[in-house]
C-alpha cells in the first residue's frame, strides 16, 4: 500500500486542512465535482473540507438506498443544510433493492453496493452534471483491512487497480485517505462541526446491509433498523467506540403464551477500540444488557433471542459483514 499515513500525534489539523483544500481546488481544475454524503463521519468531514475548498462547484447527494437508520436521511439533510450546505436527496431506494435481490454471499452483497452505488446511481449523476470527479470519505483503514484482505470495503476502488475513470466515466478524490478515525474526527472539529456530527458513532457505507446476515430484503432491513434504534439509543451514554445490531439469518426457537414460536436472533455488539484496528468488546452491565434485551424481544415481536458478542478483534470483526 503506498498511501503513507498520518498519525494522530503527528496531525497539525489546521495545515491539514489548508493543504487539501489547496488540493481540491488544483485537482479539480475549476471544474464540478460531484460530493457522496452518506451522513457518516467521513463523508460529512469530507463534504465540509470540500464545501470550504470549491463552494458552489461542490455538487453534494445523498443517496437514500433505504439502508439506512430511522430517522437518517432526515437528520443528514437537516444537519448539513444548517452547516450552509446544499444537499440533494436522491431516492434510490428500488435500485438498491433490486440489486439485493437473492444475494446472500457477504461479498456479493459488496460488490452490489458498490455496483449500485458508483456505476447505476453515481454514474447517473455525474453525467447529468457533467462533473468529472467524485468525492468520498474514504479512510486508511478502509484500505488498509481491503488491501489486507480482511474484508471489502465498498468504497475501495483505485487500491484494487480499478480505474474509475474508464469504469463510471469520473476520477474519485478521497482527501482523508491518509487518517483514520481520530484523525477524521479532529479535522471534524478543526471545521466547526457540532460534536454530535464528528463524533458520532461509525457507521459503514452499505449501511444495514452489513448487519443482516443472509438476504437483505426489505422486512429485514427495517427488522433490524428497528433493533438499532433500541440498541443506539439505550447505548447512547457508554463511552464506546461503536455499537450496533445484528439480524442472523436462521430463525430459532422461542416461546409464546405458552407455546413454541419460531422467530429472528438479534445479535448486540459494543466495542472498546481507537482506531477499528483491534477492539474489545465493552464490558456492559448485565442490568443494562438485560435491559436491551426485553426492550427489543418485546418491542419486535419478531425477534425471541437476543445475544451479545464478546469476542475480540481480532479474530472478529466490528461488523457481521
Amino acid at each position: 500500500m503506498t498511501i503513507k499515513e498520518i498519525p494522530i500525534e503527528a496531525l497539525d489539523v489546521e495545515k491539514f486542512i489548508d493543504e487539501q483544500c489547496r488540493a481540491l481546488a488544483v485537482e479539480t481544475e475549476n471544474e464540478i465535482a460531484v460530493n457522496a454524503l452518506s451522513g457518516g463521519v467521513d463523508s460529512s468531514v469530507t463534504t465540509m473540507l470540500a464545501h470550504r475548498a470549491i463552494g458552489t462547484r461542490l455538487k453534494t447527494y445523498f443517496i437514500d438506498n433505504g439502508l439506512m437508520r430511522q430517522g437518517e436521511p432526515e437528520s443528514v439533510m437537516e444537519t448539513m443544510t444548517g452547516l450552509g450546505v446544499p444537499v440533494e436527496r436522491i431516492d434510490a431506494r428500488n435500485e438498491f433493492f433490486s440489486a439485493l435481490k437473492g444475494v446472500v454471499d457477504p461479498e456479493k452483497k459488496r460488490q452490489a453496493i458498490t455496483d449500485t452505488f458508483y456505476k447505476t446511481v453515481f454514474g447517473r449523476l455525474v453525467r447529468q452534471s457533467g462533473a468529472k470527479f467524485l468525492l468520498q470519505g474514504t479512510i486508511y483503514t478502509d484500505v488498509e483491512e481491503t488491501v489486507a484482505g480482511i474484508k471489502r470495503q465498498h468504497n475501495i476502488l483505485s487500491q484494487l487497480g480499478i480505474d474509475t475513470e474508464s469504469a463510471y466515466g469520473y476520477r474519485v478524490i478521497e482527501p482523508l485517505i491518509a487518517l483514520r478515525k481520530t484523525g477524521v474526527r479532529a479535522v471534524g472539529k478543526a471545521l466547526g462541526m457540532p460534536q454530535s456530527v464528528y463524533n458520532r458513532p461509525p457507521f459503514p457505507g452499505p449501511a444495514l446491509v452489513t448487519r443482516v446476515i443472509g438476504e437483505a430484503l426489505p422486512e429485514r432491513i427495517e427488522l433490524v433498523r428497528r433493533a438499532t434504534a433500541i440498541v443506539e439509543e439505550e447505548l447512547s451514554g457508554v463511552d464506546a467506540f461503536q455499537y450496533l445490531a445484528i439480524l442472523h439469518e436462521d430463525r430459532v426457537t422461542g416461546v409464546y403464551q405458552g407455546a413454541r414460536r419460531y422467530g429472528n436472533q438479534i445479535e448486540i455488539r459494543c466495542w472498546d477500540s481507537m482506531d477499528a484496528v483491534l477492539a474489545k468488546p465493552t464490558r456492559l452491565p448485565f442490568e443494562l444488557l438485560e435491559k436491551m434485551a426485553n426492550r427489543i424481544t418485546g418491542e419486535i415481536p419478531e425477534v425471541v433471542s437476543v445475544t451479545y458478542n464478546i469476542t475480540t478483534k481480532p479474530p472478529s470483526t466490528i461488523e457481521a459483514l
